[in-house]
C-alpha cells in the first residue's frame, strides 16, 4: 500500500511541478524576449513619463502595447501584478517531488554503494546540502564580482567553475540518475532563491519608496536584472537534469558527470543564441549564431561519443536456439539463478515492487521483453544496481532474450 500511495503522490506532485515550472519558465522566457525587443518610444507623452522602451505586438487576436520605465513610473497603478508565486510553486512543488522520489528512499534511489557506501540517512544530508552551499556560494560570488567592470563575465566563469565541480561530486557520491536530478534542482533552488532573495524584494522597496515620495534607488532593477538573466541561462540545463531520468544512457555513462556538463554547456549556449537574437533583429548586436553553433556541435560530439559499441554476434548456443527453434535448450536455469540473486529481493513473494514478481517460471514468461527492456538495454534495474549483477550477467540475460525467452 505505501509503494501505490507514493506513486500516487508522485504522479500528482509531477503534474503540478510541470505545470508551475510552464507558468514560471514562460513568464520568464517572455520577459527576457521583452527587454530584448524594446525599441525607443516614439510618443512624446511616454518620453515625458519616463519611458524606455515600448513593444507593440499581436497575439490571439488583440494588439498589445508594453512600455518599460527607466526606473520607476511616476505614478503607481491601482493594481500591480507580481510575478513570484509561480517560481514559489515550482520550487515547492519540485522538493517535494524530490522528497517522495529519492529522499524518502534514500537507501534504493539515493545511494549507490560503489561509488558511496554510506547511510541512507547521511545520503539526504549530504543532498540537501548540495542545494544550500550552491546557493550560498553562487550567492558570494555576485555579491563580490556582480558589480565590478566586466563583472557578468567574471561571474559567468566562476559560475560554470561551480557547476562543473558540484556536477563531479554529485557523480560520485550519488547514484548516477539521481546526482542529475539532484545538480537540476541545486540550481532551480538558486533560481527560486534569487526570486525570493533579491528579485521580489527589491522590487517591494522600488514600490515603497514610491508610495512613500522617496526617490528610488535604480541599483535595485539592475540587481533584480542581473538574477532574472542568471535565471534565463540556468532554464535549458535544469531542464535536461530533470528530463534525463528516462535517458540511462546518459546517466549510467562511467564519465557520467561529464555527460551532464557537456549537456548543460550546450544548454546554456543555445539558450544565449535566443536570448541574443531578438537583439540582432534589432541591429543591437552581431549575429548570435556563433553560439548556436558552438551548442549543436557540443551535443553532436555527445552524441558520437555516446554511441554504442558494437553489438557481437549471438552466441552459436543462442543462434542455434533461433535457427532451429529449439529455445528450450538454452538453459533456463542459469538465467533464474540470476533473477534468484539479483531481483527476486525486490520482486519476490514478500516484495513485490510494482507488482511485480520474477520468482516463478510464470511470472517471468510475460515479462521477458520487460526484463530485457530493463536490465540489458537501459539498466535500470537492479534499481542502482544495490545487487552488483555483473555484466555477464546481463549478457546471459540478452542472449536469453535472443533465443527466444524459453522459460523451460
Amino acid at each position: 500500500m505505501e509503494s501505490y500511495l507514493l506513486d500516487w503522490a508522485n504522479l500528482l506532485l509531477r503534474w503540478v511541478h510541470v505545470i508551475t515550472a510552464i507558468a514560471w519558465i514562460g513568464s520568464s522566457f517572455y520577459f527576457v524576449f521583452l527587454d530584448s525587443s524594446l525599441t525607443p518610444p516614439e510618443d512624446d507623452d511616454l518620453k515625458k513619463q519616463g519611458v524606455s522602451g515600448e513593444l507593440w505586438a499581436v497575439h490571439g487576436g488583440g494588439f498589445y502595447h508594453p512600455v518599460k520605465f527607466n526606473v520607476s513610473p511616476p505614478k503607481l497603478p491601482g493594481h500591480l501584478h507580481w510575478f513570484y508565486w509561480e517560481s514559489y510553486s515550482t520550487w515547492l512543488s519540485g522538493f517535494s517531488l524530490f522528497t517522495v522520489s529519492y529522499l524518502w528512499s534514500a537507501g534504493t534511489y539515493l545511494v549507490d554503494k560503489s561509488r558511496m557506501d554510506w547511510a541512507p540517512a547521511t545520503a539526504v544530508v549530504a543532498a540537501l546540502a548540495f542545494l544550500v552551499v550552491f546557493w550560498l556560494l553562487y550567492d558570494a560570488i555576485c555579491r563580490v564580482f556582480g558589480q565590478r567592470k566586466n563583472g557578468d563575465a567574471i561571474v559567468g566563469a566562476l559560475v560554470l567553475v561551480l557547476v562543473c565541480m558540484a556536477s563531479w561530486l554529485a557523480c560520485h557520491w550519488f547514484a548516477g540518475r539521481a546526482a542529475f536530478l539532484l545538480v537540476g534542482a541545486m540550481m532551480a533552488t538558486a533560481m527560486s532563491a534569487n526570486v525570493f532573495f533579491w528579485i521580489i524584494p527589491g522590487q517591494r522597496t522600488v514600490v515603497a519608496d514610491l508610495k512613500a515620495g522617496r526617490p528610488v534607488d535604480p541599483i535595485h532593477g539592475k540587481r533584480g536584472k542581473q538574477r532574472s538573466v542568471h535565471n534565463t541561462y540556468f532554464t535549458l540545463p535544469v531542464l535536461f537534469s530533470m528530463l534525463s531520468g528516462h535517458y540511462s544512457f546518459t546517466w549510467s555513462h562511467p564519465q557520467n558527470w561529464l555527460v551532464l556538463i557537456l549537456m548543460m554547456f550546450a544548454g546554456a549556449a543555445i539558450r544565449q543564441f535566443f536570448v541574443m537574437r531578438h537583439g540582432f533583429k534589432l541591429g543591437r548586436n552581431a549575429h548570435p549564431w556563433p553560439y548556436a553553433l558552438v551548442g549543436v556541435l557540443v551535443l553532436v560530439g555527445t552524441i558520437f561519443w555516446l554511441r554504442p559499441a558494437p553489438v557481437d554476434a549471438i552466441t552459436s548456443e543462442a543462434a542455434g536456439a533461433v535457427s532451429t527453434g529449439a529455445g528450450s535448450h538454452f538453459g533456463y536455469e542459469k538465467v533464474q539463478a540470476v533473477l534468484q540473486e539479483r531481483c527476486v529481493q525486490c520482486h519476490g513473494p514478500e516484495v513485490q515492487m510494482k507488482g511485480v514478481r520474477l520468482d516463478t517460471a510464470e511470472q517471468v514468461a510475460p515479462r521477458a521483453q520487460l526484463i530485457y527492456q530493463q536490465v540489458v538495454l537501459q539498466k535500470l534495474m537492479p534499481m542502482n544496481n544495490a545487487t552488483q549483477m555483473t555484466d555477464a550477467e546481463r549478457d546471459l540475460i540478452a542472449r536469453w532474450h535472443a533465443a527466444g525467452a524459453p522459460v523451460q
